[in-house]
């Protein structure tokens, strides 16, 4: 292994977690952003030389340079690193090369991934494997997104958005779903489908792939896979399946069931496995959770781990986080960026009392809002207070005429009686505290940084009451 990696983008989570496995491998890590974090404080800490901005004196005495997706080829340290002949790697290739040896597992698909993969770290953990963990989100049972193993296996989130999860060899892969997501990167939803039929083909012989049955666009690829796969799904007529769920707040359960009539089992034993407690909210989550339940079963983990793990589980940082709580107001913030996510979110919370919900949401990308409009549209019917703000562009040039105010007009013009606002999100805040009344939620959404407002809002509330 080279002795000096130089991480371009090293604040983003993905490439954070890369930082953190070699600092604690024993190699010195340097790197660059645009703006210090709580991610860059912390990867100081460990010990790692951050710099603030991109300079081409950054990468002074690097041996290989890893940069993310979001850094573009123009950037100074990737044109003095190609001049100096210093070896340039993407993200996923360097995940790639620190999974080598080890028994990978990972998860991929459109929406879910980062909450899966944290379930299957947690439940490894749990039964005493030790896995090494690298994924998307901060997985809050153990306080980091990243985490050195001394176990066979290494959890990974397969990032799809640029194709690069092509990298990846795993022994058993998790396929939660496939959206009209990142037409960005693959220009048609056939070459997306495509690159997950690719994905599949790369995943070894003697492992296991495990696909949500409930997703049409799996099911066809799936139909010419030539090795084991496993399908789990909330309906019955697929191999694992849950019956007579109830749900509780953010909170579920459910009887689990397999189903023997395939050619491919899964279990040993047919029919009723166990009822499981899920610490999450919403079917979407039931049907994450079955995949564990599933993985877990085909790597003989003992039920009552699965079981424990499951009902244990504190989920992934912005994934339904509540940030406020009291007998008045529920605050919470979610990741959810794209139409499904929206709708998904917005149902789990149904389940919850209160008198109004209002969502406030801040689209992420100019290309995915315009080739999402009519979807945005449509996936805020359940809240009934909408606030739209401005685009967090991800680096993305702005677009002529794309806008949050589009998402909103057509709000209005899918449902013309629904309260809805635009508004600049450095007003959202006060407005919100005019507005608020007893038995309210509010929910941010987005995978920009509005977490920032909900933060703010967390504490002008705890101030107040």
């Amino acid at each position: 292994m080279n002795k000096h990696y130089h991480l371009i983008g090293i604040g983003g989570i993905g490439m954070s977690g890369i930082a953190q496995l070699l600092l604690r491998r024993g190699i010195k890590v340097s790197g660059s952003d645009l703006k210090e974090s709580r991610i860059t404080a912390e990867l100081k800490e460990l010990g790692a030389q951050v710099f603030i901005g991109h300079n081409t004196i950054n990468i002074k005495g690097a041996d290989l340079i890893i940069y993310s997706s979001a850094i573009h080829q123009d950037n100074p340290e990737i044109q003095e690193a190609k001049r100096q002949g210093i070896v340039l790697v993407r993200r996923a290739q360097a995940l790639a090369g620190l999974m080598e040896d080890e028994t990978v597992i990972t998860v991929t698909g459109s929406h879910g991934k980062t909450t899966t993969a944290s379930l299957v770290s947690y439940l490894l953990l749990e039964a005493g494997l030790s896995p090494t963990i690298a994924v998307g989100g901060v997985l809050r049972n153990i306080d980091t997104n990243a985490y050195l193993g001394d176990g066979k296996f290494f959890v990974a989130e397969a990032d799809e958005s640029d194709g690069t999860f092509l990298y990846y060899r795993p022994k058993y892969s998790i396929i939660t779903n496939i959206d009209y997501e990142h037409l960005d990167y693959y220009k048609e939803f056939k070459n997306a489908l495509a690159a997950f039929k690719e994905f599949l083909s790369n995943t070894k012989e003697d492992g296991c792939v495990f696909v949500c049955s409930d997703d049409i666009n799996l099911k066809d690829i799936i139909k010419d896979y030539k090795n084991k796969y496993v399908m789990f799904g909330l309906k019955e007529g697929t191999h694992i399946y849950p019956k007579n769920i109830k749900t509780k707040e953010l909170t579920c359960e459910f009887d689990c069931f397999y189903k023997d009539k395939f050619t491919q089992p899964l279990h040993a034993r047919a029919g009723f496995i166990d009822r499981f407690y899920l610490a999450l909210g919403g079917e979407h989550n039931i049907s994450n959770a079955l995949s564990v339940i599933a993985l877990g079963l085909e790597l003989g983990i003992d039920l009552k781990v699965i079981k424990k793990t499951l009902e244990r589980y504190q989920g992934a940082k912005r994934r339904l986080e509540i940030k406020f709580n009291n007998k008045d107001y529920l605050l919470i913030d979610d990741y959810a960026h794209h139409p499904t996510e929206i709708r998904a979110t917005l149902s789990a919370l149904r389940n919850l009392k209160f008198n109004r919900l209002i969502a406030i949401f801040q689209p992420h990308r100019y290309t995915r809002t315009k080739l999402l409009l009519d979807e945005f549209s449509k996936s805020f019917d359940l809240a009934d207070y909408v606030i739209i703000t401005d685009i967090y562009p991800a680096g993305e040039a702005p677009q002529e005429g794309i806008s949050g105010r589009l998402i909103y007009d057509k709000i209005k013009e899918h449902s013309p009686d629904k309260q809805a606002i635009f508004m600049p999100k450095e007003e959202i805040a006060r407005h919100i505290l005019e507005i608020i009344e007893a038995q309210d939620l509010v929910i941010t959404l987005g995978a920009g940084d509005i977490v920032k407002t909900c933060d703010e809002l967390a504490e002008e509330l705890k101030r107040k009451n």
